[in-house]
């Protein structure tokens, strides 16, 4: 189980497993965040603290839901639906905690183009 969080703590999370590689994506939303994403199907992320801490951006098609800290603005997850129709979390490796962020392969994913 991995532990992450935003910044400021107010999002805490627990995740199963462990990613064998990371996606980095090219979209606007991805790029100027820096995220390197962590597919998973949602029921293995659990939050720690409350829904309530949490705020929710959607852009382009609305189908996937950022969820960002409004306190120090950091974006630790998103929550969406697969091809397959299977919700799925997308964890933002970067807010996990005590991870080598160079162990894992980066998959470059061309979501500008989508």
């Amino acid at each position: 189980m991995l532990k992450g969080s935003c910044h400021c703590g107010q999002i805490a999370f627990e995740a199963e497993g462990e990613p064998s590689q990371v996606l980095e994506c090219n979209c606007s939303h991805c790029s100027r965040k820096g995220y390197l994403l962590w597919f998973m199907p949602r029921a293995s992320l659990r939050l720690t603290t409350p829904a309530s801490g949490m705020s929710t951006y959607r852009f382009n098609k609305h189908v996937i839901s950022h969820h960002f800290c409004a306190n120090c603005g950091c974006a630790p997850f998103a929550f969406g639906v697969g091809p397959k129709g299977e919700e799925t979390a997308a964890v933002n490796v970067r807010c996990l905690e005590n991870v080598d962020l160079n162990a894992w392969p980066r998959i470059p994913y061309d979501g500008r183009s989508v």
